[in-house]
């Protein structure tokens, strides 16, 4: 199985990774080895079981990303939420509604494919087929060459950020789970995903940031199909960035919840689906969010619409252009607004330019706020 490097081990993981993850990243078309603007896309939820299985077993496991190769292929980085294990082994998960799993060369090679570098494993879904089913997972996404985060052989390892070199920056990315079964979670002695404790959060992105020169942490967490965000939401995303994050990307409410600027940073409380197999009539549309650095500082953030009623597009995102766009970018305006931060309509594209948007300054710990 393969295992990632524990945080004691970061200066030997760095070296030993980085050659693979420059050839990596330079896949990507538009990737320079010294680019001058970073750019790292995230999108929300990614579940190619259920209903969507008929659909990929008939057109391929691409499929699923064919209507927003173009979009993802502008980053040097991609990165989203992947929800269920990639398995054909494991005892399913005994008392849970919903268990998913999807075959595992199929799904990674399509992920690789369309262009993704890095998934987050810590959810509520990951260990739907035990821990084997987790192991099976990492491993057939790393014989692919994407890297994951936030599940490990215990809570060290499922901590333990994920670092991805582009040209002369080092990218660290973290993620957590809020999301029951509380069995997922692991522990120091047992496999699972990393929960998001607030004293966790801070010092590992903290201890990442020593060693990067952009931190992104990722959150499963809030209500499903709400818009309304829990109150530990904003408290985390906020102790993320006071602790040297400069963006924070969650996921699980399945639809858009809000973005806010606060201070040097973005949290983006929810992306919704992107790909995910359902016919819910409440997952109707999306985002891709495209991440805009300029050295170790963000310096804008563009919403890209996508259409992901799978009524309509049957499981293949699609961009979204003309009023239809208008129409998501004033929704997210809406939200942002709940959150004291302005977005721009730009094209059809909502963007947040950090150097003329006012940010929210204060931090809801104040045992983090600098002085």
């Amino acid at each position: 199985m393969y295992r990632p490097l524990s945080a004691r081990s970061y200066p030997a993981f760095i070296i030993l990774i980085t050659a693979g993850a420059i050839l990596s990243s330079m896949a990507h078309a538009d990737a320079e080895m010294f680019p001058a603007e970073l750019r790292i896309s995230a999108v929300g939820d990614i579940m190619l079981d259920g209903t969507a299985r008929p659909e990929m077993e008939k057109n391929g496991y691409d499929y699923a990303f064919d209507g927003t190769r173009d979009l993802l292929k502008q980053s040097h980085i991609v990165i989203g939420n992947l929800e269920g294990p990639l398995t054909t082994r494991g005892k399913k998960e005994a008392d849970k509604k919903y268990i998913f799993r999807s075959p595992p060369n199929k799904v990674a090679r399509a992920l690789r494919q369309a262009g993704f570098d890095v998934v987050s494993l810590a959810n509520n879904h990951s260990l739907d087929y035990g821990i084997v089913g987790m192991e099976d997972s990492i491993d057939s996404l790393a014989s692919h060459g994407i890297r994951h985060m936030g599940a490990g052989n215990s809570s060290r390892e499922a901590r333990a950020p994920t670092f991805v070199p582009v040209g002369n920056q080092m990218v660290a990315f973290l993620a957590y789970s809020l999301t029951f079964p509380e069995s997922y979670w692991a522990t120091s002695k047992q496999p699972g995903t990393a929960f998001g404790h607030e004293t966790h959060v801070v010092a590992d992105v903290k201890r990442a940031r020593e060693f990067a020169d952009v931190v992104v942490v990722s959150f499963h967490w809030g209500q499903e199909s709400k818009t309304e965000l829990r109150e530990y939401q904003t408290r985390l995303g906020r102790a993320a960035i006071d602790a040297g994050a400069q963006a924070v990307v969650g996921h699980h409410p399945h639809i858009l919840q809000g973005i806010e600027h606060y201070k040097d940073g973005v949290i983006l409380y929810s992306l919704g689906n992107y790909t995910f197999g359902s016919f819910s009539q409440k997952a109707r549309v999306s985002a891709v969010a495209h991440l805009h650095f300029n050295g170790s500082r963000l310096s804008k953030v563009r919403m890209h619409p996508i259409n992901v009623l799978n009524t309509e597009v049957l499981f293949q995102p699609k961009p979204l252009q003309g009023e239809a766009a208008d129409a998501v970018v004033g929704e997210l305006q809406k939200l942002a607004s709940m959150q004291g931060t302005s977005l721009r309509n730009v094209k059809g594209v909502a963007e947040l330019d950090m150097s003329t948007s006012v940010a929210t300054v204060r931090s809801t710990n104040p045992a983090l706020t600098e002085e």
